[in-house]
């Protein structure tokens, strides 16, 4: 049986959203704590070089970016939906807001509380892979911090009629990219509260469905139960897409993340990309990207 695996780490805004959903569908899993600072070998072993976090394996289907991992939730586990009616699918364009455009608002606003607390390896670390530079980045903050007060303003708006989530009675991907990005400022010291009674209300109720039932593992085991699993996820490579079954291909993130992934494309559709690739450690695995977002280039 294919265990669900979440590699992350606490403080991961992205990684917040996939725990929520998790534990809104009642899910059982896996908790790999990932390093926080590259390199991360064991991650990498299954993933093929890609290191952002959250990571979601099933087995040896590997599900890279947040994207990515609610729609293989959402296939596999549909109810409860992360998509709750009457937004449906319309959520995800307001996850895609907070998790885009107002996310860098959001950790300038959180670092901007007590930036000397970062030690050099984390600059080093995020200037590399995200463009995060701490000689641009700190003038910056005052600027950051009034668009994330922008923000939670548009969330707040959102709530004053009262509705319990953002799409109504039922909570959702929305509401969690949302909250990923108030608690990510909250750990920094703004509570919910400072903002508006409604919103901290809407807080308290997001938090309260919880990460669900989990059990801890380390990298290793991970590595080991992809070994002993056969890849299932994949699709077919649609046509009019100019890549075909079998090619290789190199998948790197519209980024400055150098990290490039090569493989065999076996599913390629305007939703996903998908490469078969093998590893000395995790043997034969499916990698799955979300089309959005990432270059793919033939490496023939």
């Amino acid at each position: 049986m294919s265990e669900i695996v979440l590699h992350h780490y606490e403080m991961s805004p992205f990684g917040t959203v996939i725990r929520l959903a998790l534990g809104l569908k009642g899910l059982q899993w896996k908790s790999v704590e990932a390093p926080v600072i590259s390199p991360k070998p064991d991650l990498s072993a299954l993933t093929g070089g890609y290191e952002r976090i959250p990571v979601l394996q099933m087995g040896a289907d590997i599900y890279c970016d947040t994207d990515c991992i609610t729609e293989a939730l959402e296939e596999r586990y549909p109810q409860p939906s992360l998509y709750p009616d009457p937004l449906g699918p319309a959520g995800k364009m307001i996850a895609l807001w907070s998790g885009g455009a107002w996310f860098m608002p959001t950790v300038g606003a959180s670092i901007g509380v007590n930036p000397d607390a970062l030690p050099e390896e984390f600059w080093e670390d995020r200037g590399k892979r995200f463009g995060m530079r701490r000689e641009t980045f700190l003038p910056a903050v005052p600027h950051l911090k009034s668009q994330f007060a922008g923000g939670a303003r548009v969330v707040m708006s959102a709530l004053d009629d009262g509705r319990a989530f953002i799409a109504g009675d039922h909570a959702g991907h929305a509401d969690f990219a949302l909250y990923m990005n108030i608690r990510f400022v909250a750990l920094a010291g703004m509570t919910p509260a400072d903002f508006s009674p409604q919103l901290a209300a809407w807080y308290e109720r997001v938090e309260a469905i919880g990460y669900g039932d989990f059990e801890d593992w380390t990298g290793e085991q991970a590595i080991e139960h992809a070994q002993q699993s056969e890849p299932v996820g994949g699709c077919a490579v649609e046509s009019g897409e100019d890549f075909s079954a079998g090619q290789r291909v190199s998948v790197t993130t519209d980024s400055p993340d150098p990290a490039t992934i090569e493989g065999k494309l076996v599913g390629l559709s305007d939703r996903r990309i998908s490469l078969s690739r093998s590893d000395e450690r995790a043997g034969e695995v499916h990698v799955h990207f979300p089309r959005l977002g990432q270059i793919m280039t033939s490496v023939d």
